[in-house]
């Protein structure tokens, strides 16, 4: 499935890609998501747990991060197992960071793939609603982290964990509403 996402951050471009370089600081901003280990040129491990409704998943695996400094761009390459449900996940991400006349922009296309039980999720568009909805909890958090006043104030701030019901329940509500409105 395909996700493409972009949002504006009232910085300049160089001060984006700075702070997307820092991994462990980013990942912070990603619902759910932890890094556990730097295992160097690139490559990290880590976790990302979800509860949605019934459902809850905790995808452990790697992901290896190529940056292109020159374009401001970088590769994501990530693949995880949840062991107790059996679900299996893999992404590419790419994202690039744009200057804008009001700052940057940042464009994120991802293809994710899901197997196992996760991927009932996927088949119904709430993956692409429940996305939406992460993004936006990553941008306020990055934002934040951005305007904080020193480092140990910016190493506090995190997004915390999914809220699986309230997420699901509102990912749920959006799909139906944009279903009803194709139709008119």
């Amino acid at each position: 499935m395909k996700i493409n996402q972009q949002f504006e951050v009232p910085l300049p471009a160089d001060v984006v890609w700075t702070f997307f370089q820092d991994v462990p600081s980013v990942a912070q901003c990603l619902p759910g998501a932890e890094v556990t280990e730097d295992k160097g040129d690139g490559v990290y491990a880590g976790k990302v747990s979800v509860k949605l409704g019934p459902m809850s998943a905790t995808f452990e695996g790697e992901a290896t991060v190529t940056p292109d400094e020159a374009a401001r761009s970088a590769t994501i390459k990530g693949k995880g197992v949840d062991r107790r449900g059996g679900s299996r996940g893999q992404v590419e991400v790419v994202y690039r960071i744009e200057e804008t006349d009001g700052g940057s922009q940042v464009v994120v296309d991802a293809d994710v793939m899901l197997s196992g039980a996760a991927a009932q999720f996927g088949r119904t568009g709430l993956i692409n609603e429940m996305s939406n909805r992460l993004i936006a909890e990553f941008v306020e958090c990055l934002h934040a982290k951005l305007a904080a006043s020193s480092d140990e104030e910016a190493a506090e701030i995190s997004a915390g964990e999914v809220r699986g019901i309230s997420l699901f329940f509102a990912s749920l509500w959006a799909w139906i509403k944009r279903l009803f409105t194709r139709r008119r």
